[in-house]
């Protein structure tokens, strides 16, 4: 059970990617670009992570299903590969988002007579 965060993340990561490929959102839309914002995003979030965990806001919590493998104090291998999938996450949904209200923009009105 130890691994079992852990393997939902990347798996749950995996599903992102997938759809991304599926629909050309972020990734297999440009990639470099993509790579990009997701390192920027990832490289805040961890910031953002560990000025928590400086200024005693944030603990590691115990729990069965986390590895406990830490990569600093009070901080979980989970929640790098966490962040990562929040970024991926979220760009995949706002790109989808904007594909589809762009294409609801062009239709044209329908007048019923």
């Amino acid at each position: 059970m130890g691994f079992l965060y852990l393997a939902l993340l990347l798996i749950t990561l995996g599903c992102m990617l997938l759809l991304d490929r599926r629909f050309r959102l972020f990734f297999w839309s440009d990639a470099v670009t993509a790579a990009i914002v997701t390192a920027i995003g990832f490289a805040f979030f961890l910031a953002w992570d560990v000025a928590g965990i400086v200024g005693g806001i944030f603990f590691r919590g115990e729990a069965g299903v986390a590895t406990g493998i830490v990569l600093a104090p009070e901080l979980p291998i989970e929640e790098p590969v966490f962040l990562l999938f929040l970024v991926v996450c979220t760009m995949v949904v706002y790109t989808g988002a904007v594909r589809i209200l762009t294409r609801l923009r062009r239709r044209p009105v329908e007048v019923a007579s």
